[in-house]
């Protein structure tokens, strides 16, 4: 099955809020290399401002992933997992993630551009705090062979 170009458009159900932890923000810089201490330390992100530590920039891919997730679940969606590869990122932030907001994700598929027998498949997914309050939008481009690719 090829990729299902009626997805374009469709919107997938927001996911449960994720609860951005302390802990994971740090591991997630360490992994990352983020050594700025705004990441790790909760005195150095007061002294800028934040109420907790600063979650590095791709951090929203963590609750990103759970929207994509949502997408190759789709039955008549047509992307196989073991034929895709995660071909582009972005992110437009509104203000950093900091440890106990809590996130969650709206996806959007924007566009599905054929390639000979595969599909670029470009979403959206719309993160916002629990007062609804826009926090980041991440836009990702998932690049999907075809089956006999």
């Amino acid at each position: 099955m090829s990729v299902n170009p009626e997805l374009v458009g469709r919107v997938l159900p927001p996911t449960p809020p994720y609860l951005v932890g302390r802990e994971k923000v740090r591991e997630f810089a360490r992994a990352v290399f983020a050594t700025d201490p705004q990441h790790t330390d909760p005195t150095a992100a007061a002294a800028l401002g934040y109420a907790d530590v600063v979650a590095p920039p791709t951090f929203a891919m963590v609750v990103q992933d759970v929207a994509l997730q949502q997408l190759l679940s789709e039955p008549d969606s047509g992307i196989a997992l073991e034929r895709t590869i995660h071909a582009e990122q972005r992110f437009r932030y509104s203000r950093p993630i900091v440890a106990g907001d809590e996130i969650t994700a709206t996806l959007r598929v924007t566009t599905v551009r054929p390639f000979g027998k595969g599909a670029m498949v470009t979403s959206e997914t719309e993160m916002t705090d629990a007062a609804g309050d826009h926090v980041v939008t991440a836009v990702s481009v998932l690049l999907v062979g075809g089956e006999d690719a």
